[in-house]
């Protein structure tokens, strides 16, 4: 799949239409406001920075650039109703989040280094609908001189979804411009253990998330606030791979418990 492609399914990330396959299902949380809350922090969660490297991302003095697809998981019937169970939100309009990135690691002191990424989708209108999501992060990593390595890193995202994106209680009703916008940010402590001469380093995080939200409705005007945004543990285990001296590879479990359960993969150039 093309960097092109991936965006272009990116950018149909939204709320979306109505469904109608959920006949006769009824609401995850009998309160209305929690089920509304529920998905608004869902798709923060899911365009979250998570690591996808261990504790130091690469050799100090090197860097990487390259495409990560984050998997956004179809949610159920009884997660996307809504307005007592009388209408389906059409969420699942993508399977995948692709994400280009770009870290490098600093030049080391000793065994500490540090680091920084981005991550960055830029506006693509497609489906009615135009995307932008921006990621950073950055970090500090310790290494014995073989094996161990443990770091602490710190990630914010920010997103913005703009288009019809509630929604329609009838096909042929006038599409309106809608606002969501998404923003995480947290920290992590990570662990790793470097082997085969640093081709494969396999690793783990627990880290605190926290997540905002706002959503406008454009055909009544109604803000829509989250009465319970997000705010709690995330963790990962991962494995990174160095084949080749310019090729990269990582593969990740993603956890915010709860709300999203996924994986993540990573094919990157070495710089």
């Amino acid at each position: 799949m093309s960097a092109l492609l991936c965006l272009l399914l990116a950018s149909g990330m939204t709320l979306g239409q109505g469904s109608d396959d959920c006949e006769g299902a009824t609401q995850y949380y009998a309160d209305e406001d929690l089920q509304r809350a529920f998905m608004l922090n869902f798709f923060s969660l899911a365009a979250s920075f998570s690591p996808l490297h261990g504790p130091r991302p690469h050799q100090p003095g090197h860097g990487s650039l390259g495409l990560e697809l984050a998997g956004v998981p179809p949610l159920s019937c009884e997660r996307r109703m809504v307005m007592a169970s009388t209408k389906a939100e059409d969420t699942n309009k993508t399977p995948l989040i692709p994400r280009p990135r770009l870290s490098f690691t600093l030049p080391g002191s000793g065994r500490l280094s540090g680091y920084g990424g981005l991550g960055y989708i830029p506006p693509v209108t497609i489906f009615g609908t135009r995307n932008v999501i921006m990621s950073v992060e950055t970090g500090l990593a310790w290494q014995l001189d073989a094996g161990p390595q443990a770091g602490l890193r710190f990630h914010a995202t920010l997103m913005k979804t703009i288009g019809d994106i509630a929604t329609k209680f009838d096909e042929d009703d006038e599409d309106y411009v809608d606002l969501y916008l998404g923003s995480s940010f947290g920290g992590d402590l990570l662990g790793g253990w470097e082997l085969s001469d640093g081709k494969l380093l396999p690793y783990a995080t627990l880290g605190v998330t926290d997540v905002s939200t706002f959503f406008y409705v454009g055909d009544d005007g109604v803000v829509q606030n989250n009465p319970d945004p997000f705010a709690g543990l995330t963790g990962s285990a991962g494995l990174q791979l160095r084949p080749w001296k310019r090729l990269e590879l990582a593969a990740e479990l993603y956890t915010a418990p709860g709300y999203l359960y996924t994986g993540r993969l990573l094919l990157a150039l070495g710089l």
